[in-house]
């Protein structure tokens, strides 16, 4: 009986051994099933951030989606596109034309030193102000200042001639026009910032939406291309006087002078 009960006691031992692993290797099964199941979840959320990345970079600038989209033109505007940007008294035949770029630091100077003699001239009746402008020098120095302000002036030609005029001497100011290789252009912020110093712009929710929104940057395209297509304009700033090339005064005495040359005062 004793030899009879030992041998059932290995028997069940034997029983509980195999019974423990058993459940050992279940475990492990289920512990490696859990690991791979983490697994993929994680490769499939790299898979999908790089994709995510992928199509991120792959997405249309905002300037890139403007050059197709539809051309709003802004009030006061007119011609082809709405680039033919004149002010002024239509009575005169004289006409001063302005070729500038917003970075342009030319045209800081010349907008800082003869600038409201210019305006003054076209508000006198001497002569109507138009204007071309380009936006080259985000392409030599990179960036898009050039683009993004030229969108701005546009937002604001569209409340007035005025505010378009003082929102350009205010871009032009010693104290917001930046270095030309500061891009401070590029950022509504700083657009906004600049035109809130101008009455007709100060607070303007019309000019705010369409400076985020670029309302006016396939304009601001269009009208940069007419820059590039202009004859004789080699450089900014450029003056046109009733369509001849003059050099560019720095003092007022010398914007007088040019005009009496030209024939356009007395």
């Amino acid at each position: 009986m004793s030899k009879r009960n030992s041998q059932a006691a290995k028997s069940a031992a034997r029983e509980r051994i195999r019974a423990q692993q058993e459940a050992e290797r279940k475990r492990e099964k289920r512990k490696q099933a859990v690991i791979v199941g983490v697994s993929i979840v994680a490769v499939l959320a790299i898979a999908g951030g790089v994709g995510y990345a992928v199509m991120q970079s792959n997405a249309p600038s905002k300037w890139e989606e403007a050059a197709d989209a539809k051309v709003v033109t802004p009030a006061n505007a007119s011609g082809k596109n709405g680039t033919t940007v004149t002010i002024g008294k239509s009575a005169t035949k004289n006409t001063v034309h302005l070729y500038e770029d917003p970075r342009c630091p030319g045209c800081a100077a010349m907008e800082q030193s003869i600038g409201s003699t210019i305006d003054k001239g076209m508000k006198d009746g001497d002569y109507k102000l138009t204007f071309t402008l380009g936006t080259f020098l985000d392409n030599n120095l990179s960036g898009e200042g050039s683009k993004n302000a030229l969108s701005a002036l546009g937002a604001a030609l569209d409340v007035s001639p005025d505010a378009f005029l003082e929102y350009k001497t205010a871009l032009y100011s010693t104290k917001y026009h930046p270095e030309e290789t500061a891009d401070d252009f590029a950022e509504d912020d700083y657009l906004i910032k600049v035109a809130n110093t101008v009455d007709a712009l100060k607070g303007n929710k019309k000019f705010k939406s369409a400076v985020e929104k670029g309302t006016f940057a396939p304009w601001a395209l269009k009208m940069s291309d007419s820059f590039q297509s202009a004859k004789g304009v080699e450089s900014t700033p450029t003056i046109k006087i009733n369509d001849k090339v003059v050099d560019t005064p720095k003092t007022p005495d010398a914007w007088k002078a040019a005009l009496k040359k030209a024939g356009v005062t007395k």
